[in-house]
């Protein structure tokens, strides 16, 4: 069928991820149903349904896998001081992720009125309050509070709409941090 091989065990779910996205991203959400990822994976919609119930099923359980590292971070930024080089590197290491993970905020970004009412939508503000009160001070002025989360906006902007006409992809990611650098800088009184 599709030029996906059958899954080997334990591969299954994310051979059902994988498919999913590819025809999310080809046909829209809207327009794809389950019988089509079970046929371009060549499976029965019996099989797709033992690990999978619905699209938005499929749709969660890959943002979850891809927040997982967001998890880890907000983690990580809960134990570290709360200076400016923290908040500098939680910045650095949010724009990697996004990098790493980008097929899939893309289609969020090509979707987001079909997926305006599922559970990701929900799911994906939470961590983004997580981030921007990370960057955050306490009781900060509420023009901080904006410009905190506009630097975190500044990292989604830059990946969403930066095109590949725009150079390398490092150079593009490297400017976007310079921007949201520059906000949370003077977030927390930095002029430079």
């Amino acid at each position: 069928m599709g030029s996906i091989q059958h899954p080997r065990r334990g591969d299954t779910r994310q051979c059902i991820q994988d498919v999913a996205l590819e025809l999310f991203a080809e046909q829209g959400y809207e327009k794809t149903s389950l019988r089509e990822i079970a046929e371009r994976l060549d499976v029965t919609k019996a099989a797709l349904y033992y690990h999978f119930k619905s699209k938005e099923d499929i749709i969660v359980s890959i943002f979850k896998d891809l927040t997982r590292p967001v998890d880890g971070l907000v983690a990580w930024g809960l134990e570290q001081p709360r200076t400016l080089e923290t908040k500098r590197e939680i910045l650095s290491r949010y724009s990697g992720m996004l990098t790493d993970a980008a097929p899939m905020f893309l289609f969020l970004e090509e979707n987001q009125a079909s997926l305006r009412d599922l559970r990701i939508g929900a799911l994906f503000k939470e961590r983004m309050t997580d981030i921007r009160e990370l960057l955050e001070e306490p009781d900060a002025p509420l023009s901080n509070q904006v410009r905190c989360l506009s630097a975190l906006f500044a990292i989604h902007a830059g990946m969403l709409t930066l095109g590949d006409d725009e150079g390398h992809p490092e150079e593009r990611r490297e400017a976007v941090l310079e921007v949201a650098f520059e906000l949370v800088n003077r977030a927390h009184g930095v002029t430079e």
